[in-house]
């Protein structure tokens, strides 16, 4: 152990002049024209879940599946510990790579091809780095469209998630760039075109049947099946704090004098992270859908149709899209289900579904070649696909 005596020490400022010859402005983020196909970026910043942070996601986010709320649940199903919520594990992901990728977004245009390859239990420790996969320059005038594949790794180096999602950014036009670290091609980076999901032996403790409700197991859902879930969930100025949690920068989502200074639908007042909102949406529809899941494989094709705010209430409906019965190919019996998934939000599930009927199962930006209007209460939109098991 270095020891050194300490002893105190004496106000300066006041007999220091100050000088304005050298003054310090870091500017964070990179506009269009600094992202370069093929760069890899190595994400500042690392993340231990603790099993307090773990809990209080899943709580605070409303999921009902003891595998995120019960070690002796998750235990017995054959897992170590009990489960870091799929969702936080993908928040701290992408918000770890904000500062590199999209602190100068203008907008999140979807996530595709999410996929959970490994459990993450609490004490593990999570980092994540992005390879530029394309980039879409409409011009000066216009946004452009980055599109990043971001991978998420334990303290091992093991892949937990991998995903991809593109997102709107401005060229600079003159406006002054930061100075971020380079993107370098040769960085390590395990992606895989077919990866592997690694679960340990599951288990299929039917002692533990009452610890859940006996209407989510994979025999209960058909394809074509509505769920309209029946609470809502209003996001207050909490959301500031959960965005700093889960190390989300862009400060669209907590400085008010940044959002004021934006024109246009997504100014005003911070914007929810969308990541949160997502989160929120998923918990309500646990009771519902997934309180038996025993995996989450992951979701595509997702998109924020509409900002939320605070104040804002959301609401969410399901679709049951296929059916696909497994056998044991897991360990136990069960099958995995795809889900068509809506937020919403000011308005009550029950009441946008009589109010929009089919059209809300359509795609927004389908809707145009449809002669369709978008709907404005509609926030949300992507396909989940989960294992789920049988009946014990």
């Amino acid at each position: 152990m270095a020891e050194k005596p300490m002893s105190p020490f004496g106000e300066l400022a006041p007999q220091t002049p100050a000088s304005l010859s050298d003054i310090k402005k870091n500017i964070y983020g990179r506009y269009l024209e600094e992202f370069n196909v093929g760069d890899i970026y190595v994400h500042p910043r690392q993340f231990t879940v603790d099993r307090s942070f773990a809990q209080e996601f899943a709580t605070v986010f409303m999921d009902a599946n003891p595998l995120y709320l019960s070690a002796e649940y998750a235990k017995a199903h054959g897992f170590a510990d009990l489960l870091v919520h799929p969702l936080m594990v993908f928040n701290l992901a992408l918000s770890i790579g904000v500062q590199n990728n999209s602190e100068k977004a203008l907008a999140n245009l979807g996530y595709y091809n999410a996929q959970f390859l490994l459990p993450v239990y609490p004490g593990d420790t999570l980092s994540s780095r992005t390879k530029i996969l394309a980039v879409d320059d409409k011009g000066p005038d216009k946004p452009g469209i980055v599109h990043v594949r971001t991978l998420c790794l334990n303290q091992k180096n093991e892949v937990v998630l991998q995903y991809e999602r593109k997102i709107m950014i401005y060229q600079s036009n003159g406006k002054p760039k930061g100075n971020p670290k380079p993107g370098d091609a040769s960085a390590f980076f395990p992606e895989s075109k077919t990866p592997a999901l690694k679960l340990p032996n599951l288990k299929f403790p039917t002692e533990m049947k009452d610890v859940t409700w006996g209407h989510t197991y994979f025999e209960n859902f058909k394809p074509g099946q509505i769920y309209v879930h029946q609470n809502g969930r209003t996001i207050t100025d909490e959301h500031y704090q959960w965005t700093f949690r889960v190390g989300n920068t862009h400060p669209l989502h907590y400085d008010k004098l940044y959002s004021a200074g934006i024109s246009g639908p997504m100014g005003g007042e911070p914007v929810v992270y969308g990541g949160l909102v997502f989160g929120w949406l998923a918990g309500m529809a646990s009771r519902d859908i997934s309180e038996n899941a025993i995996w989450e494989l992951g979701f595509t094709e997702g998109y924020h149709t509409q900002p939320a705010f605070s104040g804002d209430t959301v609401t969410c409906i399901s679709r049951i899209l296929t059916t696909e019965d497994k056998g044991t190919e897991y360990g136990i019996p069960a099958g995995e289900v795809q889900i068509q998934f809506i937020g919403l939000k000011n308005i009550k599930a029950n009441d946008a579904l009589d109010k929009f009927g089919a059209d809300l199962f359509l795609k927004e930006n389908d809707k145009k070649k449809l002669g369709k209007e978008k709907i404005p209460e509609k926030i949300f939109e992507i396909e989940r696909r989960l294992i789920i098991k049988k009946q014990p």
